[in-house]
């Protein structure tokens, strides 16, 4: 069985396709970017103060772990993924907060630039990132 069709793939008994694991951590990177890059658009275009420079924080934090979860190995590979499902959610609940009962002062409707597009790619980079997560502790378990 060749390392690089399976990690002790599904057929084969408990693990994780290589290209299943790689498919997703881009995914997970793509996700990243894109809420990172949704954030700085809105520093550039209006917000800014404190959520302005909160912002800017976001989209710094998820280049970093982007490139984080692309070239890391192992333990460390673990790590980022983990923080990145941690930020992703963070992010996801401040922007519902905000939209509900207020965050920091500030409260949101869901009327205004990018809400709607945020939640959506912020809900389905929680899903990915989850699933990128347990594939990568699943395969660091695999012999």
């Amino acid at each position: 069985m060749s390392s690089r069709l399976a990690v002790n793939s599904p057929r084969f008994g408990v693990g994780v396709g290589h290209r299943a694991l790689t498919a997703c951590r881009l995914l997970s990177v793509i996700m990243l970017l894109v809420m990172g890059g949704i954030h700085l658009y809105l520093v550039f275009h209006g917000v800014g103060g404190l959520l302005g420079k909160l912002f800017v924080l976001n989209a710094i934090g998820a280049l970093v772990l982007a490139i984080a979860i692309m070239v890391l190995r192992g333990q460390l590979l673990s790590l980022a993924t983990v923080l990145s499902l941690l930020f992703m959610v963070g992010t996801l609940l401040a922007l519902v907060l905000a939209l509900t009962v207020g965050l920091f002062g500030i409260h949101e409707v869901l009327s205004f630039t990018l809400v709607p597009t945020t939640l959506v790619v912020e809900s389905i980079g929680t899903i990915i990132l989850a699933v990128t997560v347990a594939l990568v502790l699943r395969s660091r378990r695999a012999p």
